[in-house]
């Protein structure tokens, strides 16, 4: 099936979608700030430009779309139209997302990875209880912990 758009328009919407500064990533943002965590912004000389960077407790958190990052939670669905395009986009942000991880935790970081379907969706879990679960993973050493919504087992 034929994109319904012409590819200016197309390229115009798809330019707007953002990658960070996101609602997901405010409204977590906010929280952690609230409850006197400080922490670095997209710092480009780290693998993957983490979403936010905790230098005290040696942890990135990636706040990662469900869409994007192709999540098996009822968030996610495969695009309908231009199923190849789709497939190799999305498999090469998740090859990219897995070298990241990797080379985070080889250097010793804490990886912290939150999912969209945590935060929003029929699934997400509060506020509060994220939250208690980042603080639990800040005190582990180098290595990955996934908070995904309720329905999902966390790793």
């Amino acid at each position: 099936m034929a994109d319904v758009l012409d590819p200016e328009t197309r390229r115009f919407n798809m330019s707007r979608i953002k990658g960070q500064d996101t609602r997901p990533e405010m409204l977590l943002r906010r929280a952690l700030h609230a409850r006197g965590y400080r922490f670095r912004l997209h710092v480009r000389s780290l693998p993957g430009k983490p979403d936010l960077i905790l230098p005290k407790y040696r942890s990135v958190i990636l706040i990662q779309g469900c869409f994007w990052h192709v999540h098996g939670c009822h968030l996610f669905k495969w695009p309908a139209t231009r199923r190849e395009f789709w497939e190799s986009k999305l498999r090469g942000n998740q090859a990219r997302d897995a070298a990241n991880r990797v080379a985070l935790v080889e250097q010793g970081w804490r990886v912290i990875e939150i999912w969209e379907c945590a935060i929003k969706g029929k699934q997400r879990l509060l506020l509060d209880e994220i939250i208690v679960r980042i603080e639990e993973a800040l005190g582990e050493g180098p290595g990955l912990t996934q908070i995904t919504g309720e329905d999902f087992s966390n790793g």
